[in-house]
């Protein structure tokens, strides 16, 4: 724990509990590689990847080097009306690395905009093909497609909704891919549970009609809710059902996206390809916002009519595309190629995945999950205060000198690509030292 250098009345912190964090702050100085450093020099490894973005490791060199080069060239240019060189470049390569035909690339600057962008493409598009009344979006339950209206509403999250509940858009939503009654110590994918999105086909389409949904979204793996992993078959299940009936599907890419599951995109992990892929956070290694939606090329065709000189897709953001964060995004594109990063988090699945498994047994864990270069540890709730477990052992795994962040009663553990066995081996040995510890200190 650290005390505050300022006052701290004017930040009203995001999805944070304001008021108790301000009473005990935990900051975070400085950082490098897989170490941040507290105010007063104390170690805390990165076990989240800052927030699911910084794979390659703090300040990397050449992703800093990239960015001074771009400031000290063009600080700002708009792409409405104008352009420059870097945004066209990077939707270039971006377009090489996603799946066959996926090659049309809308820049924006966070997961949470690539989401709406999704959804408001996906609206277009049907409106350009005369099927404007297809308006309903399916999601799934514990989904997380961030903070904007069109994310909240086809996401599952019940917090998230529930302040906002009557400004959402039409939505229905998927059951969560998670059974804990077959799959609580389950390593990598459950190889039963495919049937799952049978419900899209059986209570969905019926109720509501494939004529009326605009798009089917999901994350091929459920991240923000404690790392939920699809089981064997029930993506490629969902991509034919959509396919039997003519709707769109969106990965929401996010958390996935850039190597954590040991490939590029989790599209390619799981051999599936949907009709558009949201990306942001590890683009850029965290050094600046940017994400995006992959498109495919034949939804991008049928919006490209109209007088010449009217926009075809009234949308966009005063940043999309922002210099600085094309140069960190090209920069990251070079790191994770040359320093074969997804290869690199394929390689150490394997040790990850008995790592985390090596909790199993600790007293209070009822729960690991894991796939590629993510698990999540859940914990037994206490009685009648769902959350408040999980909180204390996010608090003391950082008083133990490790990150990591809690949904609910789960922690989530997704280090940097660029860990050791022993970088891996060190951060379980802290989240068990502060699970044991609230489990010791619980009522």
């Amino acid at each position: 724990m650290s005390s505050m250098p300022h006052a701290t009345d004017a930040f009203w912190m995001p999805y944070t509990p304001n008021r108790q964090f301000k009473e005990q702050p935990r900051l975070l100085a400085s950082a490098e590689g897989i170490t941040y450093r507290a105010p007063d020099g104390r170690e805390v490894l990165d076990g989240i990847s800052g927030l699911w973005c910084v794979g390659a490791g703090h300040r990397h060199p050449r992703i800093a080097e990239a960015m001074r080069r771009q400031i000290d060239t063009l600080d700002f240019a708009s792409n409405f009306q104008v352009g420059h060189p870097g945004a066209f470049r990077l939707a270039e390569r971006l377009a090489q690395l996603a799946p066959p035909g996926m090659d049309r690339v809308f820049l924006v600057n966070s997961g949470s905009e690539g989401c709406d962008t999704a959804m408001k493409i996906a609206l277009a598009y049907w409106r350009a093909r005369g099927e404007g009344h297809r308006n309903l979006f399916i999601g799934r339950e514990r989904g997380f497609h961030g903070v904007g209206f069109g994310g909240i509403s086809v996401g599952g999250m019940t917090n998230n909704r529930r302040a906002f509940g009557t400004a959402l858009l039409r939505s229905d939503h998927l059951r969560a891919t998670w059974d804990p009654a077959t799959q609580a110590f389950v390593r990598g994918q459950p190889l039963t549970g495919a049937e799952m999105a049978d419900e899209l086909e059986t209570r969905i389409i019926p109720l509501h009609d494939a004529g009326q949904i605009a798009a089917v979204v999901v994350e091929p793996v459920a991240g923000s809710t404690g790392v939920l992993v699809p089981p064997v078959g029930y993506l490629q299940r969902l991509r034919q059902i959509c396919d039997r009936h003519g709707l769109l599907l969106v990965f929401d890419e996010v958390i996935t996206g850039f190597g954590r599951m040991g490939t590029v995109f989790a599209a390619e992990a799981f051999g599936v390809v949907p009709d558009m892929i949201v990306f942001a956070k590890t683009v850029t290694n965290g050094a600046a916002p940017l994400g995006g939606v992959l498109v495919r090329r034949e939804i991008h065709d049928t919006l490209m009519q109209g007088p010449p000189h009217l926009a075809e897709l009234m949308h966009g953001y005063t940043c999309s595309g922002h210099p600085l964060s094309c140069a960190a995004a090209e920069a990251m594109l070079d790191v994770l190629h040359d320093e074969q990063l997804p290869q690199r988090v394929a390689a150490l699945a394997p040790h990850f995945e008995n790592a985390v498994h090596s909790l199993q047994g600790t007293p209070g864990v009822v729960s690991v999950r894991n796939i590629g270069l993510a698990a999540g540890i859940e914990l037994a709730p206490v009685p009648g205060a769902p959350g408040q477990r999980g909180a204390a052992a996010q608090a003391a795994a950082f008083d133990h000198g490790l990150l990591t962040r809690a949904p609910g009663d789960t922690l989530v553990f997704a280090p940097p690509f660029i860990c050791t066995p022993a970088d891996i081996d060190r951060m379980v040995g802290r989240l068990y030292d502060a699970i044991v510890h609230v489990t010791r200190e619980a009522p």
